[in-house]
């Protein structure tokens, strides 16, 4: 093995370690799987309107806040998004994962709820039906591109995208008794947007 590719796997390995140590502290999908962790934890800074971009949202929300509705017209449902994911937003409804964008913005919003309560028929939900998020910015409807089922371990779901994308998740399967060991994914495009 020469010097180059002892480099090349040096870098590979730190590149992995790297990606792993910062987002397994960031994965939001416990459903009792442990107790959820209280910190006070700071409101992220408001993004910076580019001339592409406009500021969507000029304030970030609080932990446990209603930050609008989300409308899956296939099953019928408007279900209250909260901003956070332990179970006291759980409880109520969906929750948004904090350390995501928020519905709209370029990047993964990244929105979790229990299977049997506000998604006890996401099941139902596929490829090519409509996720609708209604917030103080607006109407950000998206369009489901790929179904995923992944392990409760599962990190790849709270990745960075190159645009607007919602991400839906819910423990599976549905008719499990207990923490369930997958996750039921539902990966969508924003299609079209609303704005106030």
């Amino acid at each position: 093995m020469n010097i180059t590719s002892i480099a090349s796997l040096l870098c590979i390995i730190a590149g992995v370690w790297l990606i792993f140590s910062n987002v397994t502290h960031l994965f939001p999908f416990s459903e009792a799987s442990s107790p959820p962790v209280k910190k006070a934890a700071a409101k992220p800074a408001a993004p910076k309107e580019t001339k592409s971009e406009p500021v969507l949202y000029p304030e970030r929300p609080s932990k446990g806040e209603v930050i609008g509705e989300l409308v899956i017209p296939k099953i019928e449902a408007s279900l209250p998004i909260y901003h956070g994911t332990d179970e006291d937003e759980l409880d109520q409804g969906v929750g948004h994962f904090a350390g995501s964008v928020l519905p709209g913005e370029k990047d993964n919003s990244v929105l979790s709820g229990h299977r049997d309560t506000v998604f006890r028929k996401l099941g139902e939900v596929g490829k090519g039906d409509l996720l609708i998020a209604k917030t103080t910015a607006g109407e950000f409807t998206y369009k489901v591109r790929k179904v995923r089922i992944v392990s409760a371990d599962d990190r790849t779901v709270i990745v960075p995208k190159p645009r607007a994308t919602l991400t839906v998740t819910t423990c599976y399967p549905f008719s499990y008794i207990g923490d369930a060991p997958d996750r039921y994914i539902l990966i969508a495009d924003l299609a079209e947007k609303k704005l106030n």
